[in-house]
């Protein structure tokens, strides 16, 4: 990661002696996508099984440049035993359910093409799949949700998108995404919006720190 520039050495490790500070073998950990530069799973099984060796739960979601993550059973046959990988699904860790689904660029944004408009319809049935399956767990629990790309960004304020709507509708309290790096994560919204406190958590959006996330906060 250090080829997008010098603040991204030693990430790993700086993100690995904050995560072992602060997290407990009883908290759960969200990865909202962009895991491993492999191109198969054979390939990112090193890097699984690096992030599965710190302390928690796990839960990993799919991010675009996961293209290693292809079928879901055969990742699962493989995870650690303490790494859970979300996809089209909700899973219940105590008081809380997690679901999610990767998420696409929002139209009409620049640059945009007719592909575009159809990958966001679809992601966002993905997230009503999943967010359909959390409501059926939730007996009471609090809704967390993790998307890869940004569900919303400032300009999207006013109207809403396809993703909000839904993480509004089923009723989730926090949602947090990835996706946006550089001089990108200026662009990410973080705060209250329609009932559901948003975050951007990529890495060095938060200076490779972790982020506590608590359903309760506003």
């Amino acid at each position: 990661m250090d080829v997008f520039g010098s603040h991204w050495e030693n990430h790993f490790e700086r993100i690995s002696e904050d995560w072992r500070a602060r997290v407990t073998q009883e908290d759960v950990v969200l990865i909202p996508g962009d895991i491993s530069w492999a191109m198969q799973l054979g390939a990112a099984v090193e890097d699984l099984r690096r992030i599965g060796g710190l302390p928690g739960r796990i839960l990993i979601l799919r991010g675009n440049h996961d293209y290693w993550w292809s079928s879901l059973t055969q990742l699962r046959a493989c995870l650690p035993e303490n790494m859970i990988a979300v996809q089209n699904d909700a899973c219940a860790i105590g008081p809380y359910v997690f679901c999610g689904t990767r998420g696409w660029t929002i139209p009409p944004a620049a640059g945009a093409q007719e592909k575009d408009e159809k990958l966001y319809r679809r992601e966002a049935m993905r997230l009503e799949m999943s967010l359909k399956e959390a409501r059926r767990l939730s007996q009471g629990r609090s809704i967390v949700a993790m998307m890869h790309y940004p569900p919303l960004l400032p300009e999207n304020l006013r109207t809403g998108t396809a993703f909000t709507r839904l993480l509004s509708d089923y009723g989730v309290r926090r949602c947090v995404y990835g996706h946006l790096h550089g001089q990108s994560v200026q662009r990410g919204f973080s705060g209250g919006y329609q009932g559901v406190r948003y975050d951007l958590v990529s890495c060095d959006a938060l200076g490779f720190r972790l982020l506590e996330v608590t359903p309760e906060e506003e």
